[in-house]
């Protein structure tokens, strides 16, 4: 399977919804099984914050551009492109201060609760 970036990154933002009345920065690219890989732009949502809330699997994001800091369970460190972060599930986490341009890819898997070794 093959997503290509800027095809995906077009598709953004998704339609509003509730919580992100401009549009969803965020955009479904590959699953199989308990993986989903998704596009998130924060800045695609025009709320000036990354609102979202823990998730039930573990995480990478894989910065594809721009720069943010970012906030995981009480501690704070920059990133930029390039750069890989693993979020546990159900931690608290969200990038703050990003760039206009900032964009990663954001990979679930697992199972709920997390990996365990």
């Amino acid at each position: 399977m093959k997503v290509d970036f800027l095809q995906t990154l077009h598709a953004l933002p998704q339609p509003p919804d509730t919580n992100y009345p401009h549009g969803t920065p965020f955009v479904g690219a590959l699953a199989h099984g308990h993986m989903r890989v998704e596009l998130f732009a924060p800045a695609a949502a025009r709320l000036g914050r990354d609102i979202q809330q823990p998730h039930a699997q573990d995480e990478l994001y894989v910065v594809q551009r721009g720069s943010s800091g970012f906030w995981l369970d009480g501690e704070r460190c920059q990133v930029q492109a390039g750069d890989v972060l693993f979020v546990p599930a159900r931690t608290p986490h969200h990038f703050e201060d990003f760039s206009d341009d900032f964009v990663t890819w954001v990979v679930f898997y697992g199972p709920n609760g997390g990996e365990t070794q």
